[in-house]
């Protein structure tokens, strides 16, 4: 058997939430491989709506073993908080639940680190999330982090104070006032929280579930122009969004990767700072802000909207070897007389169709405009009935990344899903 991967192509909050919640049927095994409590992963089924942070999107479906990886990092006052919310909704998590030992902690210096660092950078500043994610991935890479398994040493507390203490030190190059005992003692509260949850070697775990002939999704956060390599630095998330982070993130041989399932809205959407070469920063990208209701699910921020970018698109299937494309929002873009698409930039008078290293430089888009379908798509059940303008975009991006789009979300609610 081999795991199947869904990702993100744009710069995050594509939908990955609703179409892993779709596909989970399907798997024995969800699994998280990067990120954190930055990602939010929206769900919507029987009139209510859900949204996860950490735990993966598979966790609604009582047959299926929910994994976070140890690519993960994880905050345990906003699982509890996360875990808390499910247990109420009747969701046994503890019976879903399996945590990497190796995925990292997120102390609660490390976001104090965060919103000091962030604060520094004044007018350059990239727009974090403030949840700690870099700090911890920085401790990470420099071999000082605190891990899930080191919640069973008996030296735990002194690994925890010694770190906290090496923050504190740092702390002080910053003029940056803060309390850290609140937030500690509830961190203590989610560490205990913690204790009650099975911890695995989740490479182990995983690669045994192949050997018995399990399928398995893995599911991942943010989106690939977010990526720390390949994404729009130093604009970037601190992990790997691409399909090889899925690798790494949970312990999968190259070769043990089977359909890559890349995720795209039908235009593009950004949060916080960074180069966005199709946005709309006018009224018509305030329309699509308020018809997507483009505000962000983790911290309520109002997304940068604008049109598909299919330079962009191509390289994000390209770096991922994506074998199927999946559109979400196509009901967004109903009331539009027109839509367009982003073919080509102009960069210092010259037509390129590829992302430059200097993407970050001033970029004119080359858009092809094609007419809007004017009808409302939401209730429409299977691919026959769609508009024939809807379908004409669909196979225009189709032939031009070479990968055929195998389903389109036309709606918020799981059942608002059509599979071609």
């Amino acid at each position: 058997m081999k795991a199947d991967v869904v990702l993100g192509l744009q710069w995050g909050d594509e939908g990955k939430g609703k179409i892993v919640d779709v596909l989970t049927p399907a798997y024995r095994v969800i699994a998280r491989f990067q990120g954190g409590p930055n990602a939010g992963h929206s769900l919507e089924f029987e009139d209510k709506k859900f949204v996860l942070h950490t735990i993966p999107s598979g966790i609604f479906h009582e047959t299926v073993t929910n994994i976070i990886g140890n690519g993960v990092v994880i905050d345990p006052v906003i699982l509890m908080a996360e875990i808390n919310k499910l247990n109420a909704l009747g969701v046994d998590v503890s019976k879903r639940l399996l945590i990497s030992k190796k995925a990292h902690l997120i102390l609660p210096t490390h976001r104090i680190i965060d919103a000091a660092a962030e604060a520094a950078k004044g007018k350059t500043k990239i727009g974090s999330t403030l949840k700690g994610i870099g700090p911890t991935y920085m401790d990470k890479t420099g071999r000082n982090g605190l891990r899930v398994g080191d919640i069973l040493s008996s030296a735990f507390m002194e690994r925890y104070t010694a770190l906290k203490n090496k923050h504190i030190e740092f702390l002080k190059q910053f003029d940056y006032a803060y309390e850290v005992e609140e937030y500690e003692k509830q961190w203590m509260e989610g560490i205990e929280n913690l204790r009650s949850f099975s911890f695995v070697e989740s490479e182990y775990a995983i690669n045994k579930y192949f050997s018995e002939g399990h399928k398995i999704l893995a599911e991942g956060a943010q989106g690939s122009l977010l990526d720390v390599d390949f994404g729009s630095y130093p604009y970037v998330t601190s992990s790997s969004t691409i399909c090889a982070g899925a690798c790494t993130g949970l312990g999968i041989a190259p070769g043990k990767i089977g359909v890559v399932m890349g995720i795209f809205k039908a235009y593009c959407t950004r949060v916080g700072s960074g180069p966005f070469p199709t946005e709309l920063d006018n009224e018509v990208g305030e329309r699509i802000r308020q018809a997507g209701r483009e505000f962000g699910a983790t911290t309520g921020r109002a997304r940068r909207t604008g049109w598909l970018d299919l330079v962009a698109l191509k390289y994000a299937v390209m770096i991922s070897g994506v074998t199927q494309l999946i559109m979400t929002k196509a009901d967004v873009l109903d009331d539009f007389d027109e839509i367009q698409v982003a073919v080509a930039y102009t960069s210092n008078g010259e037509e390129i169709q590829h992302l430059p290293f200097e993407i970050n430089d001033p970029l004119e888009p080359v858009y092809k405009t094609f007419k809007g379908w004017k009808r409302p798509i939401s209730g429409i059940k299977n691919e026959a009935e769609l508009p024939f303008e809807l379908m004409n975009y669909v196979r225009f991006i189709e032939k031009e990344t070479g990968v055929p789009v195998k389903i389109i979300s036309v709606g918020p609610d799981r059942a608002q899903t059509i599979v071609r």
